[in-house]
């Protein structure tokens, strides 16, 4: 369980956030949000443990370790209103399929938008 919580969390890209709780769900442990918690404080390094964040975009590490998770944010290009993370703006959706070259599909057609049907 925390090796998947910890590949999830690989997952989150540079300038994006996700909370403990999104992290869980994406995994396949929904309601596991400790989990992820202890995945993080658990794990050797390498992983982009200043991405995950309380509810509602809430740093939850106290004192220097929350200074230096707001600073590692900031200096990635995400935007906070006051103490938390401006979430509209950077929470990552697990679930969206990455932006890529569009399929091409049987007769040398794409499936891009724009196509106008058959």
């Amino acid at each position: 369980m925390l090796e998947q919580l910890r590949h999830t969390i690989t997952r989150i890209p540079k300038g994006r956030v996700a909370t403990y709780g999104d992290v869980a769900s994406a995994a396949g442990f929904p309601g596991a949000a400790r989990q992820v918690a202890w995945a993080l404080h658990n794990a050797k390094g390498g992983i982009p443990w200043h991405r995950v964040l309380g509810a509602g975009g809430n740093i939850r590490l106290p004192g220097d370790a929350g200074l230096e998770q707001r600073m590692r944010l900031e200096a990635e290009g995400v935007a906070f209103r006051g103490k938390r993370v401006d979430m509209t703006r950077h929470a990552f959706d697990f679930k969206a399929k990455p932006r890529g070259k569009r399929a091409v599909l049987p007769g040398g057609r794409n499936n891009g938008a724009g196509y106008g049907g058959m």
